[in-house]
């Protein structure tokens, strides 16, 4: 029952991350949304929106990496719960997506109006927002690279300091040309920043949903490898694919040559995987050339 061996997952190492990130976040939330609410600037409002989006992206990666970590009581979950970080970095596409639409649709709505911005507490709020940002931003770097998780709380908070950036400037121009104009416009521009890096974080999420080969591992390259083994005749039934961040897998089926041993086989199998591909855990089914029972797989 359950997975077998131990896994580590890269979620679980930066969790320190992502609980500091969301205690910055969604304290500033709340003064923002204040501060958007009085002042009347839509390009504030939009970032308090991305910032609840934000709040609730990094409360879902935080439960997810817990999650991720317990131990399997049902005695049918195989992989455990790993899974869970990255449906909650396709909930971050979602909310990020979310976002970007109300934006878009507060913006078209404010066509021919000259609303009253208050440039003040747009330029006091976005400074502050911005030094909230940075550091968040510095802390979720670190663990970008490693967890699907952390990136897409990474690049949530990436999307908002964008939006602080906006803020500035168009409190700036505001304040500079009196055309409430300039609002809106950052407004929309903040709005197809995040668009874009929602999609381009869901790309990556489907990839993994679709059991798609990890990046940067070629299964005809795999294949080529597992084949030059000593001993090795044919390699078929070769699947590779990433479970979470840091833990891709794979299964395959060694048909070997008559006479050879195939614990050599394996063991050396096995190496490779691992050193060539960084596959930690690789299913390897070594097979007799006389074996005949793989034709018998209808799919």
């Amino acid at each position: 029952m359950g997975s077998g061996h131990g896994h580590g997952h890269a979620g679980a190492t930066h969790r320190w991350r992502l609980r500091v990130a969301f205690v910055l976040i969604a304290a500033f939330f709340v003064v923002e949304l204040v501060a958007g609410l009085t002042s009347g600037s839509l390009a504030l409002l939009s970032d308090a929106g991305h910032m609840a989006a934000d709040v609730v992206a990094l409360g879902a990666a935080l439960v997810a990496t817990r999650i991720a970590g317990r131990d399997d009581t049902t005695g049918r979950r195989t992989y455990g719960s790993f899974r869970a970080e990255v449906f909650a970095s396709g909930l971050a596409v979602l909310l990020m997506l979310g976002v970007a639409a109300y934006i878009a649709v507060e913006a078209v709505r404010r066509i021919g109006e000259t609303p009253v911005v208050a440039t003040g507490p747009m330029l006091v709020v976005g400074g502050l927002g911005l030094v909230v940002n940075v550091v968040a931003l510095t802390l979720l770097r670190g663990g970008a690279a490693e967890s699907l998780n952390v990136k897409g709380a990474y690049l949530e908070v990436v999307a908002d300091t964008l939006g602080s950036v906006g803020v500035i400037a168009a409190g700036l121009l505001v304040a500079a040309t009196g055309d409430a104009w300039w609002d809106t416009g950052i407004a929309l521009a903040i709005a197809a920043f995040v668009a874009v890096r929602a999609a381009m974080l869901g790309r990556e999420v489907l990839a993994v949903l679709g059991q798609h080969a990890p990046v940067g591992v070629r299964p005809d390259d795999v294949a080529a490898a597992l084949g030059a083994v000593d001993g090795v005749r044919d390699v078929h039934d070769l699947h590779v694919w990433t479970l979470t961040s840091g833990m891709n897998v794979a299964t395959a089926h060694l048909m070997t040559h008559q006479g050879t041993d195939p614990h050599e086989v394996l063991d050396a199998a096995r190496h490779v995987m691992r050193s060539d591909f960084g596959v930690e855990h690789a299913t390897l089914q070594v097979e007799p050339e006389s074996h005949t029972g793989c034709h018998d797989v209808t799919w």
